[in-house]
């Protein structure tokens, strides 16, 4: 009797951290497949901040991130359907053990302010990060220890199905949001977002705030703020903001600075001013200059004409030096103005080098990569009569699960018809064994 407790209290308890597991590394893997260049950037500044950036490749961060969310996710699934358990256990284990400790060292030297495991759905502090990792490290031991404790939800023999179906599902969805925009935008400029208000502007007493920018120049680092903010042959390894006065609290949106490069107002952040004004305006956001996607120069030409024909606002916002500025200008005979703005807010903005914002006001009201530009033919009316400028947003709940039933319902029919099967066979099984049992009475 007491043998039979001990295996039940141990089967609820290892099945517990299962679920624990599978749930964590689902959503960790889940957001990184939605959002494959925000795991990008952030690999990146791992890379700055070990000193590493100049010897991995350019390709090579956002293959790591894409096959990091693809494993995550994989996992996660193999997991809560007991797939593969003995293999699948120790994997998580394997992986845990190696990023508990990194988890530690950057909590201790805080080289990059977040490790990015949940991306921007759900930002963690280093030391959070940590003992999150020593908790699921704890329940991956206990799975991998009693692995044969974990209820299996398919049968071995249809476990195949789950498992290429997951890889290829998994493929899909991040070459998706890579060519395009995530599906879900966890964001402060999200479609519907005002920019004023999630930047403090409409509080009475709006935070005062400071923001340092930590670069390196063969190997020296340095801060710098907006105003001495130095050339393109320094990297970006990090920024912090310190809130310096009025409401202690930092906004949302604390690190917008908007500086034209030429033209009136040269030099001065007219981040307020043009947010003020409640006109429609088209922001070109191209973090990097030197690395932009330049075949799509005809769309924005095309774009930037409109603008010029209805007085619309377009304007480039780019971190780029003034040489590159001018580079791009010469290969595209580019008219629009260009302002300066900090590279980790271009890329926050848009998910795309080059992409395009359209505001009404300071409200987002629209948002394109560089694979999806209005083309001329749409751009044949004032926005107030174009569908562009009023774009179906389903809601957060919708898109979640659009994402699920996309997933969920071919995996739901292939484990039902796995019961069905099992039921089955198992029916068959006892009506033999009936059978046999009549025939060798009748003998």
């Amino acid at each position: 009797m007491k043998d039979k407790t001990q295996k039940t209290i141990r089967l609820w308890a290892v099945n517990l951290c299962r679920m624990l597991l599978a749930a964590a590394f689902l959503f960790s893997g889940t957001v990184k497949l939605n959002d494959p260049l925000g795991t990008q950037y952030k690999i990146e500044d791992y890379g700055h901040a070990f000193g590493m950036a100049s010897l991995i490749p350019a390709p090579i961060p956002l293959v790591m991130a894409v096959a990091l969310a693809m494993l995550e996710f994989c996992l996660g699934v193999f997991m809560f359907f007991g797939i593969h358990r003995w293999t699948i256990s120790r994997t998580m284990t394997l992986l845990l053990l190696i990023f508990t400790p990194l988890t530690l060292y950057l909590a201790l030297t805080n080289p990059v302010s977040d490790c990015g495991c949940f991306g921007d759905a759900w930002i963690l502090t280093n030391w959070q990060t940590f003992w999150k990792n020593i908790v699921l490290l704890s329940a991956a031991i206990a799975v991998a220890w009693h692995y044969k404790s974990v209820v299996r939800f398919i049968t071995r023999r249809n476990q195949w199905l789950i498992t290429l179906y997951t890889w290829v599902f998994a493929l899909v969805f991040a070459l998706v949001n890579i060519h395009g925009l995530p599906l879900i935008d966890f964001r402060p400029y999200h479609i519907g977002a005002d920019i004023l208000q999630k930047m403090g502007m409409n509080e009475e007493e709006s935070a005062q705030y400071e923001t340092y920018f930590i670069m390196e120049k063969d190997g020296v680092r340095q801060e710098f703020t907006l105003e001495d903010y130095p050339d393109s042959t320094w990297n970006f390894i990090d920024s912090r903001t310190e809130v310096v006065g009025g409401s202690q609290s930092l906004p949302e949106i604390h690190d917008l600075e908007i500086v034209p490069v030429d033209g009136p107002g040269k030099g001065e952040d007219i981040t307020t001013d043009l947010l003020s004004d409640p006109g429609y305006k088209f922001l070109l956001i191209a973090p990097y200059l030197e690395t932009a996607d330049d075949g799509v120069m005809d769309r924005i030409t095309t774009i930037y004409d409109y603008c010029l024909e209805h007085n619309y606002q377009f304007l480039c916002l780019t971190s780029s030096g003034e040489e590159s500025i001018a580079r791009w200008k010469d290969i595209t005979a580019a008219e629009y103005p260009f302002c300066h703005v900090d590279a980790v807010t271009l890329k926050t903005m848009i998910r795309s080098n080059p992409g395009l914002m359209l505001l009404q006001g300071s409200s987002v009201i629209n948002k394109w990569p560089s694979t999806r530009l209005p083309q001329k033919e749409e751009l044949v009316q004032p926005l107030e009569d174009l569908p562009l400028a009023h774009p179906q947003v389903s809601s957060f709940v919708h898109r979640v699960l659009h994402i699920l039933l996309w997933y969920l319902v071919p995996i739901l029919l292939w484990t039902l018809g796995d019961r069905l099967w099992v039921t089955w066979k198992m029916r068959n099984l006892h009506k033999y064994k009936v059978t046999n049992h009549l025939k060798e009475q009748e003998k």
